[in-house]
């Protein structure tokens, strides 16, 4: 639902990459927007590198969801929205998955903004439109804005200095901003999903006035490839392609979106869905199981190359999954007795013993890009951090950031005993083989949450490792709606999740850490970080000035996020693990960034043929 998509580069129309605003930025057309490198096509592009311009259209994919749905609306925090309402909708920009989060004009086809940022106005294309035909305009454009920062949390934080977005034009409308100098933010409101005001504004076929801010049934209208055909609700959704898509022949898109029919079926977990997919019930299958991956394809129609598996490398950053230790709880508002965590998991032997090898430790919030800290801090990241001596953990400055290591045998005594010290010094000791607190005399307890009952296998040995310290340790697996209730309500003591992160940081980096979030049901910051050094940061970061005090800053953060020890790493694979049976196409060409499925892939109708034959 809030995956961020990231921009790079600044170009003109006349494709002159723009690092620095000149003078005349203002009466530019900037087409495409980054903010790390030239962008690989000029604004005369015909398509995309990694498509097949001639793709044939056709087919319908059959693909997997987990638990259970409510609405269609994903734009607001009450209920829990259908997979693939996304593809019903366009954007004012659309990414590139062969670059490092550049995006190029969907909706808009060119934006402007002052030498001081202070403001970004987009002009839309002629001939946008709605599925009902209806032209996409300015005022669509300005209740977006307005209907997303009421809907949900992470949208007043995201766009928090968006303060007004007006009709400037015909097809022109202008955000104004409250800060100046943040490069970032015409590419924040370049990433706005637009939705129709018309629709939203009226009733629905029973009278009755839609609402924006309440869950629906009922299939929204879009302007988007796809539209939705068919819904059963909370087991599954179709969404049919727009065959006169408006956008269907710009370069943007060329090539792209091919399949007829889309169709997402509900599963009660993972698990089920695997034996779904083996028994082609399912024709994808991003497989996220190191076990199923190493023993679960020993089938016929693996050996007969029906149903083809791969390993995609790709050239992208990895996110920080982790268990998170919800530091709303007093227990957890030590930093020692987080460390005492970290040191009783022991991922050695989770690799070699239920990840097959495949795995690698994660040891940044940026891991894999040149914005994560390593060393010692140096030059303008010294400097930075040296402002905020007094306000972050003195390991800053005078260790490395290393996760606890043992050699995998299943012992980790010393990791064990240098916990025990940690929590002694934070106040806690062993009686009668408890952990207690010296104050209160309670035993502390430490409850796993989780909506995937494949996280059982992983978190009981760490439970063993923990009720050796003396702490009472339960967990508990419950459905994705309950678990989503939940996690907005930060009603949990551990869970797992993932921070995923772009190569330009910026404004999402308040919603991940920031103190006013913190307190907002259904923001991202699980942690409940109330930090001051970090609020700090994250601000130097929004207003760096040029990508080299962006990296100084974002390597500072990172390295006090990791020494306050707010989670506990786990892991990361450094490729795409796929499963797909034989129907099917794709560019020889691939993108560095996605798998790209289903959006560049098409249907191959002959080796169709040739699959049911051989079944």
């Amino acid at each position: 639902m809030f995956a961020r998509i990231r921009f790079l580069l600044i170009v003109s129309l006349l494709g002159i990459a723009v690092l620095a605003p000149p003078a005349s930025a203002a009466k530019l057309r900037h087409y495409a927007l980054s903010l790390i490198g030239e962008p690989q096509y000029p604004a005369d592009f015909a398509n995309f590198k990694y498509v097949n311009p001639n793709a044939p259209k056709g087919g319908t994919i059959r693909m997997s969801a987990i638990g259970s749905f409510d609405s269609l609306n994903p734009f607001i925090l009450k209920g829990v929205s259908a997979a693939g309402v996304g593809l019903i909708y366009d954007r004012l920009m659309d990414t590139s998955l062969d670059e490092p989060s550049t995006a190029y004009g969907l909706l808009a086809e060119y934006v402007t903004f002052p030498d001081d940022f202070s403001s970004a106005t987009f002009k839309l294309r002629e001939g946008a439109r709605w599925h009902d035909g209806k032209p996409v305009t300015p005022e669509d454009v300005i209740f977006s804005l307005e209907s997303l920062k009421k809907g949900h949390p992470f949208y007043v934080q995201y766009y928090k200095n968006v303060v007004k977005a007006e009709k400037t034009g015909p097809r022109q409308v202008t955000f104004t901003f409250d800060v100046k100098n943040n490069r970032e933010l015409p590419m924040i409101v370049g990433e706005l999903t637009i939705l129709p005001k018309h629709y939203w504004t009226s009733n629905d076929a029973d009278g009755n006035p839609r609402d924006i801010t309440k869950t629906t049934l009922d299939p929204p209208l879009g302007s988007g490839p796809y539209r939705i055909k068919k819904v059963k609700p909370g087991r599954s959704i179709s969404l049919e392609r727009v065959k006169d898509y408006w956008a269907a022949k710009l370069p943007v898109k060329l090539g792209q979106d091919n399949f007829d029919e889309i169709r997402f079926e509900y599963y009660r977990d993972s698990t089920v869905a695997f034996e779904a997919f083996k028994a082609d019930r399912l024709d994808f299958y991003n497989e996220s199981s190191s076990k199923n991956w190493a023993t679960g394809y020993d089938i016929k129609s693996v050996k007969n190359g029906l149903l083809k598996r791969q390993l995609v490398e790709l050239k992208r950053g990895q996110s920080m999954q982790a268990f998170v230790l919800n530091t709303r709880d007093e227990k957890f508002q030590d930093p020692r007795v987080r460390r005492a965590f970290n040191l009783a998991f022991d991922f050695e032997w989770a690799n070699k013993n239920l990840f097959y090898g495949q795995y690698r430790r994660a040891a940044s919030f940026f891991q894999n890009t040149e914005l994560a800290s390593s060393g010692l801090p140096e030059g303008r990241e010294l400097e930075i951090l040296n402002e905020l001596r007094d306000q972050v953990p003195p390991e800053v400055f005078t260790k490395a950031y290393a996760n606890p290591v043992s050699d995998g045998s299943g012992s980790i005594r010393k990791n064990l005993r240098a916990a025990t010290k940690l929590l002694r010094a934070a106040g806690w000791s062993v009686k009668d083989r408890k952990l207690v607190n010296d104050k209160t005399g309670k035993q502390m307890t430490a409850s796993f949450l989780l909506v995937s009952p494949l996280f059982e296998r992983i978190v009981q040995p760490y439970s063993r490792n923990l009720e050796r310290l003396g702490i009472k340790v339960s967990l508990r697996v419950v459905d994705p709606p309950q678990y989503t209730r939940r996690l907005d309500a930060f009603d949990f003591d551990i869970i797992v999740a993932s921070f995923g992160q772009s190569q330009s940081p910026g404004n999402e980096q308040r919603g991940y850490w920031g103190s006013e979030a913190a307190g907002k049901k259904g923001s991202r910051n699980l942690i409940g970080i109330k930090n001051p050094a970090i609020d700090k940061l994250i601000d130097k970061i929004i207003f760096a000035k040029d990508r080299a005090e962006l990296v100084a800053t974002t390597r500072a953060m990172d390295r006090v996020l990791l020494w306050n020890n707010y989670v506990v790493p786990q892991w990361y694979a450094p490729f795409s693990r796929i499963a797909y049976w034989d129907r099917f196409g794709a560019p020889e060409t691939r993108p560095s960034q996605s798998v790209g499925f289903p959006s560049i892939w098409w249907w191959n109708e002959d080796a169709a043929k040739k699959l049911a034959e051989a079944k």
